[in-house]
C-alpha cells in the first residue's frame, strides 16, 4: 500500500465473556456470542464508524471469532465497504479449549506475575505470538497493491488491537504490558502519509511504563 493510509481498529462489542467468565468452560471462545446490550451497543456505534469512513469504501478484516463478525453485522455499514475478509491472524489470544474456572484464575494471576507478553498459557499462545501474527499481517497489508483501498476498518479484540499499535510505533514490552484494552465496541484510528504513524488518541495506561517510554 502507498501513500496515506488510514486503519480504523474496533474492538468488539461487549461479549457473553465479557459478563460471565464461566461461559468459556461450555463455549468455545470462538463461538462466544455478543450480549443483548452488546448487540445495542454495535448498531449504535455504526453511525459513528460511518462518519469515520467519510465515504470511503473501505477494506474490512475481520477476526473470525463470532463477536468480532456479530459487531461487524451490526454496524450496517456492509453495502458501503469495497471488501470484507475473516482475517485468523487478527483473533484473540488463545486461552485453550474450554477452560476450567479454578484454573484459569490461577493462569490469569500467573500471567499478570510473569507479564502479559511473555507468558504462554498452557496450550495457548503468549501475548509474543499474538504479535508475530499480527506482524505478519501487517506486513501483508503493506504489500497490497494500489488497487488496495487506503482506508482499512478493523474488528478484532483489545489485545489484539495494542499489539498492532506495538509494531506499527515500535512501542517497547513495557509499554505494552503498562496500556489497558480499550473498552467493548472502543475504536481508535491510526494515520499515515507514507511516513510516520499517528494515533488519533492514546490508550489508558494502568501504570508509567517501567522504561520511560511514552505513546507519543
Amino acid at each position: 500500500m502507498m501513500g496515506a493510509v488510514r486503519i480504523i481498529l474496533l474492538r468488539h462489542a461487549e461479549s457473553l465473556g465479557n459478563v460471565d467468565e464461566l461461559a468459556y468452560t461450555r463455549i468455545p471462545d470462538h463461538a462466544i456470542p455478543l450480549t443483548g446490550a452488546g448487540r445495542e451497543q454495535a448498531r449504535e456505534t455504526g453511525p459513528a464508524i460511518r462518519e469515520l469512513l467519510h465515504g470511503d469504501r473501505p477494506a474490512v478484516y475481520l477476526s473470525p471469532y463470532l463477536r468480532a463478525r456479530e459487531t461487524f453485522a451490526l454496524l450496517g455499514i456492509e453495502g458501503a465497504c469495497e471488501r470484507v475478509a475473516q482475517e485468523p491472524r487478527l483473533r484473540e489470544q488463545d486461552w485453550g479449549n474450554l477452560q476450567d474456572p479454578r484454573e484459569q484464575e490461577v493462569q490469569r494471576q500467573r500471567r499478570h506475575d510473569f507479564g502479559h507478553f511473555f507468558y504462554r498459557l498452557p496450550y495457548g499462545e503468549s501475548g509474543a505470538d499474538v504479535d508475530d501474527r499480527v506482524a505478519g499481517f501487517l506486513a501483508d497489508l503493506a504489500r497490497r497493491g494500489e488497487d488496495h483501498p487506503g482506508t482499512v476498518l478493523i474488528v478484532s479484540h483489545g489485545l489484539t488491537m495494542r499489539l498492532l499499535c506495538r509494531r506499527l510505533f515500535d512501542w517497547s514490552i513495557d509499554l505494552f504490558e503498562s496500556l489497558s484494552n480499550p473498552g467493548t465496541c472502543e475504536y481508535r484510528v491510526l494515520e499515515s502519509d507514507g511516513g510516520k504513524w499517528r494515533l488519533d488518541r492514546p490508550f489508558a495506561q494502568w501504570r508509567e511504563s517501567p522504561d520511560g517510554q511514552t505513546q507519543g
